[in-house]
């Protein structure tokens, strides 16, 4: 009997919150350095995400970012449109606060808001991918919600290798990634 979203979902969730310290730090700095090293020279402006519930984390590719002069954006819920997701301007003194997730977020303000189609690459957590390039995010939707409407833009899914499986099964309101990246791999999506 296969097995169902929800119980993947779970499985993968807690593969990933089973990583060590040394196991989390050590994929960071290899993602770090995989994504600085095939960032386009053009980028000027990038949405990443703080990492939660054992995802992997693209904290030293922020300090990247910075010091390299490329803004760097996270995601917000959007307080009107339930959801879908703001990207907000960070910053080391960025104010922030936690939102229903428990996730950490810049507090709202609108003068730190990008529109999504004047960012150069969205990168995203994932719970689950496979050697297709097929995602599986938390189940909320608010990344599909947010490419939906804007299939021009870039996005990169980041993930541990431990979240890799055979197949995922791909719903139609799925919005593809063009490319999924791990600490050792680069998957070219569809």
């Amino acid at each position: 009997m296969p097995i169902s979203a929800k119980q993947l979902r779970l499985q993968l969730r807690e593969k990933r919150r089973s990583l060590t310290a040394k196991q989390q730090l050590d994929s960071a700095q290899k993602l770090a350095i995989s994504l600085a090293n095939q960032l386009p020279k053009h980028t000027k402006r990038v949405a990443l995400y703080l990492a939660s519930d054992g995802e992997v984390s693209p904290h030293l590719f922020i300090e990247h970012c910075w010091a390299n002069n490329i803004e760097v954006y996270l995601p917000v819920l959007h307080p009107f449109c339930a959801g879908n997701l703001l990207f907000l301007h960070y910053e080391p003194s960025t104010k922030m606060t936690v939102n229903k997730y428990g996730i950490s977020e810049p507090a709202l303000n609108v003068q730190l808001v990008s529109p999504v189609n004047q960012l150069d690459i969205i990168y995203t957590p994932l719970v689950g991918f496979d050697n297709d390039g097929n995602r599986m995010g938390m189940g909320g939707g608010y990344y599909d919600r947010t490419l939906a409407t804007n299939t021009s833009i870039s996005t990169i899914g980041l993930a541990h290798d431990c979240q890799q499986v055979d197949k995922l099964s791909v719903q139609p309101w799925d919005m593809p990634l063009n490319k999924i990246i791990t600490p050792t791999q680069h998957i070219n999506a569809n």
